[in-house]
């Protein structure tokens, strides 16, 4: 039989077994949570969710009232937290170094305190903003792999007022060091999802470009494409339409003149109507817009005040919604017109897409209109420039045969035998014959058009009179005239034309040699072709004018000169099916050289066997 004594120590033993089994019993749920926890960590990458699910096990593992989890911010200046465990959830934002986090974020110690408003290090502002009475704190660090503080974790108020054990700093510290981990993992997978997010809107703002890019240089191709304004603007409309898929669209620019929009172009079932409709200066959406110089999406033009009624009804068509954008002069930001699509397919609305499309091509057609309007301004320009070197050009031109005619109104007055008066007064009037065939020849060579009036010629009587009005050309300027008729049978050209040659070329050796020289002719025959050859002892063609000479309107800068001698001397000989050639040498000369069929030409030919006149009448 047990002696009390060795029942008591039995009962002791039993109770001591009890408590260790207890004990074990409970750090085996520990571990088990902490396998359950980290088994937890790795099922979620989802930032708040995963500091939620570590500080619901951290406040049961610790039997603690709450915990609070702070991250250290991006710039390393704050310690942030927006996970709270308890009633509320709220966001608490510390400077390191400010509270107890704080100091540890700063230090990287363990604190453990039993009683917190005991320590100077805590902030107790924090319990007065929340209502929270704080006894008991356990704070550490969170490390990731390479050492650096992440964060801190702080429990607060043990269950049962009591205070914090060094089992619990153990258990914190291994749920601390996973917990690092996994927001470590969570941060990362976080900046790769932001990465890809980047890229991804990088990828479609690029592909939005590539497709921006692609518009303007299909338009491009469309106003390179274009013959005139109007082709150009009726190409641009009709691929809007096509983009935004409309059913009718309409570029309206604004008359200088009158002050109101008339619709340039407009296509649709109503098209052709509403180009004859004109607006006031604001007048209707498209005035508003013109106006305004500001784009409008109406998607209910009924219910706009800027609508105008009276001309849908005056049209016979009622848009669903308008799409309306400025044409506007650029570099003076003045409005060139409005540019609009109306009537959506598929009942849908105008959006802001639509509206950046329709922007980008009005800011093509604006550029079109603007080169358009200036080009159109320098064909003004141009023709008037031509016009009054044209008109340079017959009174220069003219000046010739009116000191021809000077010339043998004097002579008339010096002789008293009638045969030689009616012989000079022969001379004045075919003068005059002669300046009446250059106005029109003028006005021919600027129409483009080509009369010639081929006929057989006797060149010894044709050789007579050319030096005959040369020598009264020539009179006074120091210029020795040679006429070499090396062949003086019959040719077949324009007898006044081909004097219009030899005038020219004539006048321009004159003007070359201002201190006097010879000028030679010489007409011959080899084989079938008519030679002339027109040589000078002046100062030669100025290089600049190499490959530009028979150019109409270049000249070397001579007083009274006008470019069109030589290009029409080019002209005539090519009207002919003949070749004018030159050389020349500095301060040495030059010669022209010009070949003509000896015979009357093919088509000449062909055209008086027909029994047609050949030409019209020079």
């Amino acid at each position: 039989m047990d002696s009390p004594a060795a029942a008591t120590d039995d009962a002791a033993l039993r109770s001591r077994l009890d408590e260790l089994e207890a004990r074990l019993a409970q750090e085996a749920q520990k571990l088990r949570a902490v396998q359950g926890i980290a088994a937890a960590l790795g099922t979620t990458l989802n930032l708040n969710t995963l500091l939620t699910l570590i500080m619901d096990n951290v406040t049961a593992l610790l039997d603690a009232d709450r915990s609070t989890l702070y991250l250290v911010s991006d710039d390393g200046a704050e310690l942030w937290s927006k996970i709270m465990t308890g009633n509320d959830l709220k966001e608490i934002r510390l400077r390191i170094g400010e509270g107890i986090a704080g100091w540890v974020a700063q230090s990287g110690e363990t604190v453990n305190i039993p009683e917190a408003y005991a320590d100077t290090r805590f902030n107790q502002d924090v319990d007065r903003r929340t209502g929270y009475r704080t006894r008991s704190i356990l704070c550490m660090p969170m490390r990731n792999n390479l050492g650096r503080t992440v964060g801190v974790v702080q429990v607060l108020n043990k269950q049962g007022e009591r205070p914090f054990t060094e089992a619990d700093e153990s258990l914190l510290a291994l749920l601390a060091a996973q917990a690092a981990i996994s927001i470590e993992n969570s941060k990362l997978y976080l900046s790769v999802i932001s990465k890809n997010v980047e890229l991804l809107e990088t990828q479609e703002k690029l592909e939005h470009k590539m497709k921006d890019l692609d518009l303007l240089f299909e338009i491009e191709k469309e106003i390179n494409a274009a013959a005139d304004l109007d082709e150009l603007l009726g190409r641009l409309l009709q691929r809007a339409m096509d983009l935004l898929e409309t059913d009718a669209g309409s570029i309206l620019l604004y008359d200088e003149h009158k002050g109101d929009l008339y619709f340039r172009t407009a296509l649709g079932r109503h098209g052709e109507t509403i180009k004859h409709i004109r607006l006031r200066e604001g007048e209707g959406i498209a005035g508003w817009v013109a106006r305004r110089r500001e784009a409008a999406i109406v998607n209910a033009p009924a219910k706009d005040a800027r609508w105008n009624r009276a001309v849908a009804e005056r049209v016979g068509y009622v848009p669903r919604n308008i799409l309306c954008v400025p044409l506007v002069a650029a570099a003076e930001d003045e409005p060139l017109g409005s540019f609009e699509l109306l009537s959506k397919r598929g009942l849908r609305r105008f959006d802001a897409d639509d509206l950046k499309l329709l922007t980008l091509m009005a800011g093509q057609a604006s550029r079109a209109i603007r080169l358009a309007r200036a080009k159109e301004e320098r064909l003004k320009e141009g023709r008037l420039a031509a016009i009054g070197q044209m008109l340079s050009g017959v009174l220069h031109d003219i000046k010739t045969p009116m000191t021809i005619i000077s010339g043998y109104a004097q002579l008339m007055a010096l002789v008293e035998d009638p045969a030689q008066r009616r012989d000079y007064a022969d001379q004045v009037q075919r003068q005059f014959e002669v300046m009446g065939a250059m106005t029109r020849e003028v006005l021919a060579f600027a129409r483009g058009e080509s009369n010639l009036l081929i006929r057989k010629v006797y060149l010894h009587k044709w050789l007579a009179d050319v030096e005959a009005h040369l020598r009264q050309e020539f009179a006074g300027q120091g210029v020795e005239l040679i006429v070499e008729p090396r062949y003086t049978g019959v040719a077949f050209f324009d007898e006044t034309k081909l004097y219009r040659v030899v005038h020219n070329l004539a006048r321009n050796a004159a003007e070359a040699m201002p201190h006097g020289g010879t000028f030679r002719l010489t007409v011959a025959a080899q084989g079938d072709r008519l030679v002339l050859t027109f040589a000078d002892t002046g100062r030669g063609i100025p290089p600049e004018l190499e490959g530009h000479l028979f150019e109409a309107f270049v000249t070397a800068g001579k007083k009274g000169g006008t470019g069109l001698g030589l290009a029409m001397v080019r002209k005539i000989v090519e009207e002919h099916q003949g070749e004018v050639a030159y050389t020349t040498a500095q301060d040495r000369g030059t010669t022209f050289v010009v070949s003509l069929p000896l015979e009357r030409p093919a088509a000449e030919v062909a055209g008086a066997d027909a029994g047609t006149a050949a030409t019209a009448t020079a």
